[in-house]
């Protein structure tokens, strides 16, 4: 069975516009997965963070893959990246999140999905919804109602 995946990507450490880059030729390369768009790239301020402004992306993924599995994937590139988990929202040199993963609703110990602030995140719903406009997140609706909650986020659309 194949799944529709939508997948947060993020670095504020080192090179992070080419890890960004890097990341999503990465995911095209997955297992049983396949990269059909990624969006344009944004640079956004740390939120409940600090240290350097984000590179940030999303990728739309289908996928044979488990949400497990992918999630498994998905860290595999953090660490081959020198991801660090020093502390909870520490700067990081990628971040990969699965934000959706088809219509499903997860929450595990290892995974929450929908990712659990995505609607709080101006660089997630942006980019998501330059992908797909009509977009729903399970269990909250449409995605393009939480715009105007987000709109004191700064985000910059790079080239």
């Amino acid at each position: 069975m194949t799944t529709t995946a939508y997948i947060g990507i993020g670095a504020n450490l080192g090179e992070a516009r080419k890890t960004v880059d890097y990341a999503i030729a990465r995911l095209a390369q997955l297992p049983q997965t396949r990269l059909v768009q990624s969006s344009s790239l944004f640079l956004t301020a740390p939120i409940d963070s600090s240290g350097d402004d984000y590179i940030n992306a999303v990728a739309e993924l289908t996928t044979e893959l488990d949400a497990l599995s992918l999630l498994d994937h998905l860290q595999a590139l953090e660490l081959a990246c020198g991801r660090e988990r020093p502390y909870r929202n520490a700067p990081r040199t990628l971040d990969l999140d699965i934000l959706l993963f088809g219509n499903a609703e997860i929450n595990s110990e290892r995974l929450i999905v929908p990712h659990p602030r995505m609607c709080e995140r101006a660089f997630v719903m942006i980019p998501l919804l330059q992908l797909n406009p009509a977009i729903t997140i399970p269990g909250k609706g449409a995605a393009h109602q939480y715009i105007p909650s987000l709109a004191g986020q700064g985000i910059q659309q790079l080239d």
